[in-house]
């Protein structure tokens, strides 16, 4: 009898597991801050290297804003910071784009309304990318505005 039940834990420990991406999902939403940034920085990479960069403003557009009760725990303050040190330690340079996407969906997913904006600069010739939320710049300087002419909004 006893034999019986060992082979019967056995043989089920050795069936493949099969994992849903809901419950990937669901476990990632329990991970620390830093390390759903990471992860975003690195799927942002991904998303740069192998499509378009009108792929990846598409993909920041349409994440859509999580509407739960719990989903404004974390305070775009917390947010940032915790996309800033993902960005420390993430194993390359961190381009503004790659971080700016990151940061919007980021902060959709936590309940927020953010627009990642990406403006130029004539002279030195430069772009750059920023989120802001209500008008307001949150993970760049305040004054990206008075630098730069603001090309497109997701």
């Amino acid at each position: 009898m006893r034999l019986g039940l060992v082979a019967q834990k056995v043989s089920v420990l050795s069936r493949p597991i099969r994992v849903r991406w809901n419950s990937v999902g669901l476990l990632v939403e329990h991970i620390h801050p830093v390390l759903r940034s990471w992860l975003l920085l690195f799927r942002m990479e991904l998303i740069m290297r192998v499509c378009s960069s009108a792929t990846l403003r598409r993909a920041v557009r349409n994440h859509p804003v999580n509407r739960s009760e719990r989903s404004r725990l974390a305070t775009v303050e917390e947010l940032s910071h915790a996309m800033d040190l993902a960005c420390v330690f993430y194993f390359k340079r961190v381009l503004c784009l790659q971080r700016s996407a990151s940061t919007a969906i980021l902060l959709r997913r936590n309940g927020w309304r953010p627009e990642m904006v990406t403006g130029a600069q004539l002279l030195p010739y430069e772009f750059h990318a920023w989120v802001e939320i209500d008008g307001v710049v949150v993970n760049d300087k305040p004054y990206m505005h008075e630098i730069y002419q603001v090309l497109e909004r997701c």
